[in-house]
């Protein structure tokens, strides 16, 4: 949970000679480096109150929140100062690519045989890709893709896949053994993406989720969902 007293916050942040500081935002679910920008005071204020990132345009010399006229937003989850107090870090939810340029990070190019060259952004997350991948196997030939195989056969089928790992996992961890609890793991956590997918659900949903309990106790957020129903 961000705290609300941000003056506390801002006096304890070691400002440049032009009253800045610069802040990396990194993505929450991936950790993926998204962006460099710089804040002033009351970009640092505003990020705090309205829980998104707000940045100081050096050359507009004027407040910037991140997505205003694009859409693409950062929802603030948690913000970090480093151990000198020079530079902050945002950890957020990116709606959209973080770059203008329409990239999903900022960081494209690389050092390759001494000039930079363009190259694919890092995956965010190795669930990411395992996600695209069974995204892209929902037209493949069934008889040649497992995941086809399963999504085509419907939600009965899968669930009942679900079913059957999770129990596989709750007997493997039961015994112990290092190896099949890890095997059994990978294959409730695998057949669970294909469940989402079958759904239009992505990782990226459940990581959202998870992240927006972050600082909130589980027995107060499972009492919240009590209510609700």
């Amino acid at each position: 949970m961000i705290a609300k007293d941000s003056e506390a916050l801002l006096a304890a942040v070691h400002w440049n000679d032009q009253g800045l500081v610069p802040a990396i935002a990194q993505d929450a679910r991936s950790g993926q480096v998204l962006m460099l920008a710089w804040m002033n005071a009351d970009a640092l204020r505003a990020s705090l109150d309205e829980g998104r990132g707000v940045y100081w345009s050096r050359t507009r010399q004027q407040l910037w929140r991140k997505g205003e006229s694009s859409g693409h937003v950062q929802k603030l989850v948690d913000l970090r100062l480093d151990c000198d107090g020079d530079t902050v870090l945002l950890r957020v939810l990116q709606e959209g690519p973080a770059c203008h340029t329409g990239a999903a990070t900022c960081f494209f190019r690389a050092a390759k045989d001494a000039a930079w060259a363009e190259t694919t952004p890092p995956p965010g997350s190795f669930l990411d890709s395992l996600q695209e991948t069974i995204h892209g196997r929902r037209a493949a030939d069934p008889g040649q893709s497992y995941v086809a195989r399963l999504l085509q056969g419907g939600q009965d089928r899968i669930l009942k896949k679900v079913g059957e790992e999770a129990t596989e996992f709750v007997i493997a961890a039961k015994n112990g053994e290092r190896e099949a609890i890890l095997n059994e793991a990978a294959d409730l956590l695998f057949h669970t993406l294909v469940a989402l997918e079958e759904r239009n659900l992505h990782i990226d949903d459940v990581l959202d989720r998870l992240a927006s309990r972050e600082g909130v106790s589980g027995l107060a957020e499972k009492a919240a969902r009590g209510k609700q129903t």
